[in-house]
């Protein structure tokens, strides 16, 4: 099938296009890059003949219910050409599972279902009409464009604010506050920015970048040193010490193209955003790679858990040497598993002392945890070092340190 392309440039298509260009380019690259390996792709235990899509569905949930891996969802989706946006999928419509003549699944929408809508005076019909996306986006709309990661101490040059009027020590909506030599600025509006931690590589030390969180969007009154800044917006209450530097125009809302990330790219989840302590879905983690690593937006990982070292209880409960029963003579006194690792005296009862001897135990107290997945991540955003994923499937709750790696066939 060969899709027909738009002619018309980007530049010439209308904002409102353009942006909604991004949310189609997950379904129109599954028709323009078939795989070759649909043999490969797993069906979930559990799945459905067919399902009607409903509000609040994303891409990813749907193939959830018929895929084991989600991601491989361009591998089996077949477009219908005979009718209208053949690669969009929207609330009421009937998505049903089929397989072609080798016998691989494939999945299109059923022609019998009809999409109903509902109108009302208060609902716009562009919102119900509106296509599926890949993921929530809302989750990951805060994080498009803030925080962001700075590959240097940057932010430490800014104006920095220095203080409030009388009798104020924060500054929120509806505030001024002062802010250090701002003499000029091209444009009025800044944002409030404060400093955060700072990421380190856990296996190299290598500082990888400083976080900067949002905090507010001011408005510039005067300038000078102090310049006089008013909050328009805020997401906190602006402190002493917070950074200002001009607005930057946000990131529009996009849609991702999820694929397996490459053979080789690992890495580890190095910190965790919005102050949770236990990761689950949909939480926003921090990975050790960046663009000069590979990494790119929309790869997919799966965490991984093991690998750690542990004290085995029994063997390690099972210390004291029978130093009586053991002798030269036994092959075992040379080539067991105990190791010595000192002199004992006095033990294990000064009363009843026992000749100096040897201290020892078993070469094996320990074993490796097996690796298990954990989870899957998807990164959405991408920097020099460092990049942002967001969790889309916890089967436990996951933690700092966690492994991610490309998934794993079978």
């Amino acid at each position: 099938m060969s899709p027909i392309l738009p002619t018309e440039s980007a530049s010439a298509r209308p904002a409102t296009a353009r942006a909604g260009a991004g949310l189609r380019l997950f379904c129109m690259l599954a028709v323009l890059l078939p795989s070759p390996l649909l043999a490969e792709v797993a069906l979930s235990p559990n799945h459905p003949q067919s399902y009607t899509v409903r509000a609040g569905d994303t891409l990813w949930s749907i193939a959830g219910r018929f895929l084991r891996d989600p991601w491989r969802w361009r591998d089996v989706w077949q477009a219908n050409p005979g009718i209208t946006n053949p690669n969009r999928i929207y609330p009421g419509d009937v998505l049903e599972l089929t397989y072609d003549a080798a016998g691989n699944p494939r999945i299109r929408k059923g022609r019998g279902g009809l999409r109903v809508v509902k109108l009302s005076p208060r609902v716009r019909v562009e919102e119900v009409q509106r296509e599926v996306p890949t993921i929530p986006i809302n989750v990951v709309a805060p994080f498009l464009s803030r925080p962001f990661v700075a590959d240097s101490r940057e932010l430490d040059k800014a104006p920095y604010v220095v203080g409030f009027p009388e009798g104020h020590i924060l500054a929120a909506v509806g505030d001024i506050f002062f802010v250090r030599s701002i003499y000029d600025a091209a444009d009025d509006r800044f944002e409030i920015l404060r400093p955060g931690q700072e990421y380190r590589d856990p296996d190299t030390g290598e500082v990888l970048g400083y976080e900067a969180s949002y905090v507010a969007e001011a408005r510039l009154e005067r300038t000078g040193d102090p310049a006089t800044l008013f909050v328009i917006r805020s997401d906190r209450e602006v402190e002493i010490g917070d950074r200002a530097r001009p607005t930057r125009e946000n990131r529009p809302i996009r849609s991702f193209l999820p694929h397996p990330a490459p053979p080789g790219l690992e890495g580890k989840i190095i910190a965790v955003l919005g102050g949770v302590s236990q990761i689950g879905q949909y939480d926003v983690v921090v990975l050790n790679r960046g663009q000069r690593d590979g990494a790119e937006i929309g790869q997919v990982f799966e965490v991984f858990r093991g690998g750690n070292e542990r004290r085995d209880p029994v063997r390690a409960g099972r210390d004291d040497w029978n130093w009586r029963n053991e002798t030269p003579l036994n092959t075992s006194f040379w080539y067991g598993d105990w190791e010595p690792s000192g002199w004992v005296r006095d033990k294990p009862d000064p009363n009843a002392p026992l000749p100096l001897h040897r201290k020892v135990t078993r070469q094996s107290e320990t074993y490796i945890v097996p690796d298990s997945r954990a989870g899957v991540v998807m990164i959405f955003r991408v920097f020099p070092r460092v990049s942002f994923a967001l969790v889309m499937y916890a089967r436990e709750a996951m933690q700092i340190g966690e492994v991610v790696s490309p998934p794993r066939d079978g």
